[in-house]
């Protein structure tokens, strides 16, 4: 058994004759009265103490402490008592992702899972505690898909708290814990007369955007960092190489979500409209820094900047003050009161036109693969996933494929029996 523990209650000293004998000791009677204690692996004395009767208990702890040791499991106990938040706010700080990234799973981590499971110490998590935190968590947010990212989140922090020796197993991991299913919504493309009135309702200066984004599929951000020299109108085609995020709080330049560049075909009439935005309003230079705010600073010719002055638009800005104005007067919306916010509608923001692009993209009979990396998506299952439902179905396809033989026979709509029989 690793290490000993001490009877505080009585001491063993020796009597008048020399002999050594157990007596009371200053303590008898009062507080836990055995202390086990072992030297960790860390070269540091660790204890904790039992009552009076639990010395058996005490030599099951230290045996246990034994056998975690040897098998590579030890977890220190003190480790255990670091609370959910405390430990969180470590882990956010030592990460290394994106910095947009970062603020995001900060936002989700401080809204959403400490002032549920913060104040609780790591080791006395349980799976019904995370049963329960995702019980809570449904109730306040309906959207199930945001719920499973903020539970990845956690989870994740759950994880790096079981590599640091804080706790053996991941709670979020038992079998009895149901994540949160990833439910996205069946997706509603937009029409070509609802995507060309929403244009028609942007200031002039940002009409163009929509041409970009329901004809070249570019996300909002991409929108926002395109610059001329990301366009070759001789080829036809449009380099998405960067884009305008926030990075705690500040306005940045960065690669495409996930570092992921690419090329997309750039449509004759789009790069008209392009032409003529470029000509009326003219590429204009705008210096940020990239990736973080005291990144490199670097500039880009955009062809979207603010309505008042140079600078690079601000998502938030810019879907607050002119997207979902240009929504309410086409009819999209519905106008916000006096002195209120427009009521929140995801479905219809400026993704809207990325489903548009694929929806017409499939419609043409473009397949899955191509479409997946115009989009700029890691895997084409995912984009199959998303637009299956879009895809021209194969019923469709088979009548079409015989109508065209018997109207290869002869066009009349009897078919060549009737034919035959002339």
């Amino acid at each position: 058994m690793a290490g000993h523990i001490q009877d505080r209650w009585y001491k063993t000293e020796p009597n008048s004759a020399g002999k050594l004998v157990r007596v009371k000791t200053d303590r008898y009677g009062t507080g836990m009265r055995y202390r086990a204690r072992y030297i960790g692996p860390d070269g540091t004395e660790k204890s904790k103490s039992f009552p009076d009767r639990q010395k058996r208990l005490a030599e099951k702890w230290l045996t246990e402490i034994e056998a975690d040791m040897s098998r590579g499991q030890y977890i220190d106990p003190s480790a255990g008592r670091i609370t959910f938040q405390q430990y969180g706010e470590k882990w956010l700080a030592s990460q290394t992702t994106d910095a947009t990234t970062r603020t995001s799973v900060r936002t989700q981590l401080r809204l959403h899972a400490f002032p549920y499971i913060g104040t609780r110490p790591l080791g006395s998590f349980q799976p019904s505690h995370i049963r329960e935190w995702v019980s809570d968590l449904e109730k306040v947010l309906p959207v199930s898909s945001y719920r499973r990212v903020i539970f990845s989140s956690v989870s994740a922090v759950f994880s790096a708290a079981v590599d640091d020796k804080h706790l053996n197993t991941n709670p979020c991991r038992a079998r009895s814990v149901r994540a949160p299913k990833s439910m996205p919504p069946r997706v509603q493309p937009w029409t070509a007369s609802r995507v060309f009135t929403v244009r028609a309702a942007l200031p002039e200066q940002y009409q163009a955007m929509v041409d970009v984004g329901g004809g070249c599929g570019l996300r909002q951000g991409e929108i926002f960092g395109l610059a001329d020299d990301a366009l070759n109108y001789e080829t036809g085609w449009l380099h998405v190489g960067c884009q305008v995020k926030v990075a705690n709080g500040h306005l940045v330049f960065g690669l495409p979500k996930r570092g992921k560049e690419r090329d997309v075909p750039l449509p004759r009439r789009v790069a008209g409209v392009l032409k003529a935005h470029s000509e009326k309003y003219g590429p204009v230079e705008v210096t940020l820094p990239w990736l973080l705010p005291d990144g490199p600073q670097v500039t880009k010719r955009l062809l979207f900047t603010r309505l008042d002055g140079d600078g690079a638009v601000r998502r938030t800005d810019f879907n607050t003050r002119t997207w979902k104005p240009a929504l309410a007067a086409a009819g999209v919306i519905k106008d916000a009161e006096e002195g209120e916010r427009y009521a929140a509608s995801r479905e219809d923001g400026m993704h809207a036109l990325r489903h548009f692009y694929a929806s017409v993209l499939l419609a043409a009979g473009e397949n899955v693969k191509a479409l997946s990396h115009y989009l700029g998506h890691d895997d084409p299952g995912f984009t199959l996933r998303v637009y299956t439902h879009l895809m021209p179905s194969s019923d469709g396809r088979a009548r079409r494929a015989v109508d065209g033989m018997y109207e290869a026979v002869d066009p009349t709509p009897d078919g060549p029996e009737a034919a035959q029989g002339k």
